[in-house]
């Protein structure tokens, strides 16, 4: 009889084992705080006060009277809880309401709510994938997406990040694995901050015959005059097959949704096995997002996405400034038209929330996520340390999360900053910096981005 390999020894002396222990031990570990507040510009966390800048309350919703009431009233009607999945008893009118609002701002046929974002990913792609199809994903994709891909059991090509000419190589190779192909991008990434090249992105599915599905859980309530996301900004909602979306970021509470037509909505409805056998989200949750969207959707909303945008150019700018290595504004299409012009004089012609123009009037966007470039994890760690101690909270991303000597810090800003709180976390930057360098050497510069 063979010997007994015990599961649990995985947990022994894995790879990742002693760096925990060495963080834990010089207190520079920057996971798992915790925050004693609600998630505003200024939080408590640890007996301090901390300027949040680790966020993804975009429009700074998760505190408005309104929303709090959406997801009170839910409460009082519906209790606790539904107790079972939406197939059965836990379908209420909230999840019809939201789904019908959903699909009316992404301008589609049709939406499915999950009860996560992460669910919404593996449930669809898990689902409209099957052995023997390809799925083509950017190597920057949200681990939903991979973790999907995976269940499908579709062939998986993925692609460097944001390289058009590595996504055809992928095209064209998946014309000879025999089934359909599907492209799946995040329209903005949640790391790096920049968006997918959408437009260039369908031309080259069109050409190849492959389905597109975006993922606007980082654009959905931030980009485009109605806040839909980058395949809004961008102009191409009608080329995008599918879109998908969180409600735990600008929807300031928690839950995922899939919008497209509806003959695939349907097909979801009935053979998604991550659909049909989850829990229904809480209906504190469905009122929240709902209220929220409604924020979103009325003429509060374009001031909001405005605030929230400026409020990251501000950031970014500061932080390019003190000569940290940032991400660059991202060029758009200049040619007209969806959601931002090219003449920036032209004060007839409505520009889009967070739409800048250079000296030669081309329009440049950033996105709320501004992250920042460490390289070494060990450094990435000890600049959070610095900068948590220093009054400022922002996130971690070390390697898997990035690419090996990609350690990053990944800041956020939302609606509800004022310039003056921006202000002080750029100033705990530069003196964090100047601190940090004189002991640990010089951080990458701007250019090394």
């Amino acid at each position: 009889m063979p010997p007994s390999i015990d599961v649990f020894a995985k947990v022994r002396g894995h790879e990742r084992e002693q760096l925990l222990r060495a963080a834990r031990e010089a207190d520079v570990l920057p996971y798992f705080h915790v925050l004693s507040t609600p998630a505003m510009p200024v939080v408590e966390m640890e007996g301090a006060q901390r300027i949040m800048l680790g966020s993804n309350n975009y429009l700074g919703l998760t505190g408005d009277e309104r929303v709090m009431h959406g997801a009170e009233d839910a409460l009082h009607r519906y209790g606790t809880g539904l107790t079972g999945s939406r197939l059965l008893n836990g379908t209420i009118p909230l999840h019809l309401e939201l789904e019908r609002e959903i699909a009316e701002w992404i301008d589609t046929e049709d939406a499915l709510v999950f009860t996560t974002g992460h669910q919404a990913n593996i449930g669809t792609l898990g689902t409209i994938l099957a052995p023997g199809d390809t799925v083509i994903a950017d190597s920057g994709d949200h681990a939903s997406i991979f973790d999907g891909c995976v269940l499908s059991r579709a062939k998986l090509r993925p692609f460097r990040h944001n390289r058009l000419d590595k996504l055809e190589k992928m095209l064209e190779r998946a014309h000879t694995d025999g089934g359909g192909v599907l492209v799946v991008v995040d329209g903005v990434f949640s790391m790096e901050g920049d968006m997918a090249p959408l437009r260039e992105i369908c031309d080259l599915c069109e050409r190849h015959g492959a389905r597109l599905m975006v993922d606007e859980a980082h654009g959905a309530g931030v980009l485009g005059h109605r806040g839909a996301g980058a395949a809004e900004l961008l102009g191409v909602e009608d080329r995008v097959d599918l879109r998908m979306g969180t409600f735990s970021k600008s929807l300031a509470s928690c839950g995922g949704f899939i919008a497209g037509p509806a003959e695939v909505i349907d097909y979801l409805r009935i053979y998604s096995r991550p659909f049909l056998f989850t829990a229904s989200a809480v209906p504190a949750a469905l009122g929240a997002a709902l209220a929220a969207l409604r924020v979103v959707r009325s003429p509060e909303g374009e001031p909001l996405l405005r605030l929230v945008l400026d409020n990251a150019w501000r950031l970014r700018d500061g932080l390019a400034e003190l000569g940290f290595a940032v991400v660059a504004p991202q060029r758009l299409p200049a040619d007209r038209g969806h959601g931002y012009t090219a003449e920036p004089d032209d004060a007839n012609r409505a520009t889009a929330p967070g739409v800048r123009h250079d000296a030669t009037g081309t329009p440049m966007i950033v996105t709320p996520i501004v992250p920042v470039l460490v390289g070494d994890d060990w450094k990435a760690a000890l600049l959070w340390k610095a900068l948590y101690d220093g009054g400022v909270f922002v996130n971690t991303a070390l390697h898997p999360a990035v690419p090996p000597g990609g350690a990053l810090l990944r800041t956020s800003v939302m609606a509800t900053h004022d310039e003056a709180t921006i202000d002080r976390a750029l100033d705990v930057f530069a003196r964090v910096k100047r601190e940090f360098e004189s002991e640990h050497g010089p951080l990458p510069g701007p250019d090394a981005f």
